[in-house]
């Protein structure tokens, strides 16, 4: 073969390379431009599957539909009803009870060794399985600090009382009762000082999110097919009735035999039991939404329940006209007595007059009788025992007399 054989041979490989490279390049393209439309329309499969409306706030957030079967089928029970747990389509009836520990660590040798036993007994006297469950909460003392207010509001409305009964102790001269009013109002006010300061501390302990509170349940089951027989036969009311009486049965018989081990138990209304379900599947949101004061505030309500602005003003309004009908009272009850010990007072003066003027006038009878030095005399003792009796009644008795012509005037 010669040089130009060479060459067309050498010209016709680098020809059916370009071919092969541009076939390559020519299905690189196709699958390339396939996917770029499967990722296409993928997006807009997405995009109509989200809602119209978007946010910021939504992203990182579930963008699908959650139905009530979903749902419920998460919570894994179906209602709260009787103090019960109703799960697994009324399938199965559970109850808690909650207990309160003991301090094991501060008990002696023997102690411990009792409780041990007890809790031995214990576990030996079931006859039915049980669950112990322990929950974790953060300690919430708004109760404890409500209890407080009012206990403070009821000492300071005692004070306001024994205010009122000092003062009336005070016009009438009472040194007897004054002095013990006076020794029970210093004794409320410590009562009420110590209630001040228990309480801001119980708020600035209550204001420190890392103090946990555990508490420890025993949980009971029972289930429909231990009754035996068809449980569709059974209503909706008598399946709840049987299983609570069954289930409080067995809660009995575990709280009398905890005793023995000096931990008590109780059994959990609905409202506690809703409360330990919500903390177990809201463990973040349990601090800020409370239970209680979803139900204080009525959330469970189609609508508002909540009383009337009008209704509001008129309760503040007879609040108001309730307190100033004790202060009016109390007041007329004060400027009632002054009246009365001022007419008193004005009684005995003029007492001591009429005294005076019969004395005079049985003098005078026997002023003939009488020798005159002895008749002047007796008439001048019985000028200056009145004139005693005045001059101690005018110290007493002239705020009487200015009282009772105050009064004359003003009628």
């Amino acid at each position: 073969m010669g040089i130009q054989g060479k060459i067309l041979l050498f010209e016709v490989i680098i020809a059916i390379i370009c071919i092969v490279l541009f076939i390559l390049i020519a299905l690189l393209f196709v699958i390339s431009r396939k996917k770029e439309e499967k990722d296409e329309s993928d997006y807009i499969i997405e995009e109509k599957k989200k809602p119209e409306t978007t946010d910021l706030g939504d992203i990182g957030k579930f963008q699908g539909v959650l139905s009530i079967e979903s749902m419920n089928d998460f919570m894994e029970f179906d209602e709260v009803v009787d103090n019960m747990i109703v799960r697994k389509n009324r399938a199965q009836y559970v109850m808690v009870l909650q207990c309160s520990g003991v301090n094991y660590d501060l008990m002696s040798q023997d102690e411990k060794i009792a409780v041990e036993e007890g809790f031995v007994q214990f576990l030996n006297t079931l006859r039915f399985p049980i669950q112990l469950y322990v929950q974790s909460r953060t300690l919430n003392l708004k109760e404890i600090i409500d209890n407080y207010k009012m206990r403070i509001e009821s000492v300071s409305d005692d004070l306001r009382k024994i205010d009122i009964r000092i003062n009336q102790a005070k016009s009438t001269s009472n040194k007897q009762l004054l002095e013990r009013l006076e020794f029970e109002k210093r004794r409320r006010r410590n009562i009420l000082e110590y209630g001040q300061d228990i309480t801001e501390y119980v708020e600035r302990l209550s204001s420190n999110k890392n103090i946990l509170q555990q508490k420890t349940y025993v949980v009971l089951s029972y289930y429909t097919v231990e009754l035996g027989g068809n449980v569709e036969n059974y209503s909706k009311d008598e399946l709840n009735g049987l299983c609570f009486t069954e289930l409080y049965t067995r809660a009995q018989n575990v709280i009398s035999s905890l005793s023995n081990s000096q931990v008590s138990a109780r059994i959990l209304d609905s409202e506690e039991l809703a409360e330990l379900l919500f903390v177990a599947y809201n463990r973040d949101d349990s601090e800020l939404y409370q239970i209680n004061k979803m139900l204080d505030a009525q959330y469970d309500k189609l609508y508002s329940t909540g009383k009337d602005v009008l209704e509001k003003r008129q309760e503040k309004l007879d609040k108001e006209i309730n307190l100033a009908a004790i202060d009016l009272t109390t007041d007329s009850i004060l400027k009632a007595d002054k009246i009365k010990q001022a007419e008193d007072r004005q009684k005995e003066i003029d007492k001591n007059q009429r005294i005076k003027e019969k004395a005079l006038n049985l003098l005078s009878e026997y002023e003939e009788q009488l020798d005159p030095r002895i008749y002047e005399i007796a008439t001048d003792e019985i000028e200056k025992s009145t004139k005693e009796d005045e001059d101690l009644n005018n110290k007493s008795g002239f705020s009487a007399r200015k009282v009772i012509k105050r009064k004359k005037t003003e009628e």
